[in-house]
């Protein structure tokens, strides 16, 4: 069978450096930081007292109160972009076929909130089991998508990727390919979480995960600099309307971009670290590129993992030269997540939108807070140091990598008739 292309008609973001998909690029292209100290609880006792927090963020602005407190934050979220996306798109429910209208959402840890005050309660007391009800459907990762399909009536294809880090790459991947195979018109999909709390700060600093420079969090987050130590946890959610092409040109969609190729890996060597050499990095990019049928050459820009980890950043250029060669040297790379924060399951989706308006801008955004080279990163290569750089981005790269060595890589490209 000939499968089918596949187009994205609609966006949305809910970031730390912006709440709308106009917001955040802005952001974006601005060299803006998100992170600040938590407000969400007092983290005075914690080794990192700072994060990316939503900002100015009311759910109650885009949400009734009493169905509110019925979701998890994560839910909440993806509630809000997917809205965006949904307006962005133009979509008439009355005139599309619902059954072939999907959900597939990623999210690394879901209703993590939920959990934690549930468990507050339960061990205040006296042992007698007293749970809310919703504590089960707020908690489990597969809600979101439960409940965008919900809304909009869609009966095709719906759940929720997990594969931590990578997740809604994940899921964009899976939707991509159900639509090239014919077993949808339209999907949903994207990713969501809600970490910054109690628990979520307190893991990922039992690991020693995180960037403890309390001193001054806008800088936190330097991917790529001799001087980082950790990323920053972010939290939001992104959502992109996947689209096969002829039913977009049918309804005369706007087309952002096409997506044309992806790639899947494990690395089989560690639950947290990366593979020193980058293999299963190495992997994913050329079979994305395989894929996509293009060259190395025709690669304009690469949204990196790019967490601002010591081990990390080091294996992902060492797996972009190994894949690139010479040509690595004529492309742009950046993390966005120096910006952004690391938004875990959600880090995916915003990533896959920052390409996909880097396509339509022709303008790729920066990587901040650089300040020293790390002599053992080939620094010739253009990482968008500090300032964001026009150039004409036909097709752009975007990796995500997760704890258990899950590895994701999504090729888009400009659209073109």
């Amino acid at each position: 069978m000939e499968l089918k292309r596949v187009v994205i008609t609609g966006l949305g973001a809910l970031t730390p450096i912006g709440n709308t998909m106009d917001e955040y690029w802005n952001g974006l292209i601005n060299g803006v930081s998100g992170a600040a100290r938590i407000t969400k609880f007092d983290p005075e006792l914690f080794k990192t007292q700072f994060a990316c927090e939503l900002k100015n963020f009311d759910i109650q602005d885009h949400i009734d109160r009493r169905e509110a407190r019925r979701l998890d934050p994560f839910t909440q979220y993806a509630m809000v972009s997917s809205a965006e996306a949904m307006a962005d798109a133009g979509l008439d429910l009355e005139k599309i076929d619902l059954d072939r209208a999907g959900v597939i959402w990623g999210s690394g840890i879901g209703g993590l909130t939920t959990f934690q005050e549930e468990a507050k309660g339960f061990y205040a007391g006296d042992g007698t089991p007293r749970f809310n009800p919703f504590f089960i459907p707020k908690m489990i990762a597969d809600i979101a998508a439960g409940h965008i399909s919900i809304k909009y009536g869609f009966r095709g294809p719906n759940y929720v990727t997990v594969s931590a880090c990578a997740s809604s790459n994940n899921a964009l991947i899976d939707a991509f390919n159900l639509i090239r195979l014919d077993k949808a018109d339209i999907i949903m999909s994207g990713g969501s979480e809600a970490c910054v709390n109690e628990h979520g700060m307190g893991g990922f600093n039992a690991l020693k995960a995180l960037s403890t420079r309390n001193d001054s969090p806008e800088t936190a987050s330097r991917p790529f600099d001799v001087d980082r130590e950790g990323f920053v946890l972010g939290e939001g959610s992104g959502a992109l309307v996947l689209e096969e092409l002829e039913h977009a040109k049918a309804r005369g969609a706007k087309i952002y971009a096409e997506i044309v190729g992806s790639g899947l890996s494990a690395d089989a060597y560690h639950i947290t670290a990366p593979h020193p050499e980058g293999l299963g990095a190495i992997s994913v990019m050329k079979q994305a590129l395989k894929e996509a049928n293009v060259t190395t050459d025709q690669i304009d820009y690469i949204n990196v993992h790019g967490t601002s980890t010591p081990l990390g950043d080091i294996a992902e250029t060492k797996a972009i030269k190994e894949v690139f060669g010479d040509d690595a040297y004529n492309l742009n790379i950046s993390s966005t997540k120096s910006m952004t924060g690391h938004l875990l399951g959600a880090a995916g989706a915003i990533e896959a939108i920052a390409c996909v308006k880097a396509i339509e801008n022709n303008i790729v955004p920066p990587t901040i807070n650089h300040f020293t080279d790390d002599p053992e990163i080939d620094n010739k290569l253009n990482f968008t140091f500090n300032k964001a750089e026009k150039r004409t981005v036909n097709y752009a790269l975007s990796n995500t990598f997760g704890f258990g060595g899950h590895n994701t890589s999504v090729i888009f490209k400009s659209y073109e008739g």
